[in-house]
């Protein structure tokens, strides 16, 4: 089992931030619109460094995915900014309708997404927003695992041409991947090779799958750890390879368990390859007021649900 260093912890949104802002200086075209979150969706330095390219919406997402649709419309790349919630269940049919539908260059950025919320309660840690935006017919849907990878991803999607999902989050989480690395949409990540079972993890639940996967090394089970950093489009030759080799699958999400990664891993094997799986998310439930790390015990997608779910599907082989 392939050893991971921690950088150091970081949250997502500032990933975010950071890649927003790099992206600034790089392409006159990205411009950036926020509904009155702009120091929690870390926009600051953008707004401060480019004022012209910076529209503040106020709380007025219907509206703010309406002026990116017409800024794409005049050649700009617009990147909204809102807690999840805001961002997809409050302005869905806006997005359906003004973005997705015409395939506009609109790159819609959700912080603030899962349980990881914590405290602020079930009313904004939105769970079903993978869903509802994969759901759109030419929506790309990307849920990177740290602050490396959700910058890194922020800055390759400017270069992509049509409507993107970017998700992350607000907790500080452990920072492992390599600063250096280039984002490529749809192109999995393997973490570890194995040969027992394939774990398939995104965001948050990423470490928690490389954790997991130590913990049943010192079981004696070997665990193909794959970040499925891309839920869609989902890099099927990437699943498929795995579990050849396996014969079983976890996946593992901050999530619904309906609608989310894997929703989409079970469609692809019982279409090409029919194979066992177990899924780690909220089962069907909203969350509740709490600290997250509490929340992700509770809620049954925490590195403990990991081992028990590979311990699980390898009996079903």
């Amino acid at each position: 089992m392939k050893t991971y260093t921690i950088q150091n912890e970081k949250d997502t949104r500032s990933g975010f931030g950071a890649g927003l802002d790099e992206l600034g200086r790089s392409n006159p075209d990205v411009v950036a619109l926020c509904a009155d979150l702009t120091g929690s969706l870390k926009m600051d330095a953008f707004a401060k460094t480019h004022p012209e390219r910076f529209y503040q919406a106020g709380i007025s997402e219907a509206n703010m995915i309406g002026m990116a649709a017409g800024l794409a419309i005049g050649g700009k790349i617009p990147f909204t900014g809102t807690f999840a919630n805001f961002s997809t269940g409050r302005v869905y049919d806006q997005i359906r309708q003004a973005v997705a539908y015409s395939g506009k260059n609109v790159k819609i950025c959700a912080s603030h997404a899962g349980l990881t919320l914590g405290e602020d309660g079930a009313t904004h840690q939105i769970l079903e927003d993978i869903g509802l935006m994969k759901m759109l017919p030419g929506m790309v849907v990307i849920n990177p695992c740290d602050f490396n990878q959700t910058k890194a991803a922020t800055i390759a999607i400017a270069d992509h041409n049509g409507p993107v999902y970017l998700r992350f989050g607000r907790p500080k989480v452990p920072n492992f991947t390599d600063p250096d690395a280039k984002f490529e949409i749809g192109k999995a990540l393997m973490l570890s090779e194995g040969t027992d079972v394939s774990i398939f993890a995104t965001g948050h639940l990423v470490w928690k799958a490389i954790e997991a996967g130590h913990a049943l090394a010192e079981k004696g089970i070997s665990a193909e750890v794959i970040n499925i950093h891309t839920i869609k489009p989902l890099d099927e030759t990437a699943i498929l390879e795995s579990v050849s080799k396996t014969r079983c699958a976890v996946t593992a999400e901050e999530h619904q368990m309906h609608g989310g990664l894997g929703d989409s891993v079970c469609q692809l094997l019982a279409r090409k390859m029919p194979t066992p799986v177990e899924m780690v998310a909220v089962n069907d439930s909203f969350g509740e007021s709490g600290k997250p790390a509490e929340l992700m015990t509770k809620y049954g997608i925490d590195t403990s649900n990991i081992i028990e779910a590979a311990e699980r599907v390898m009996k079903r082989k």
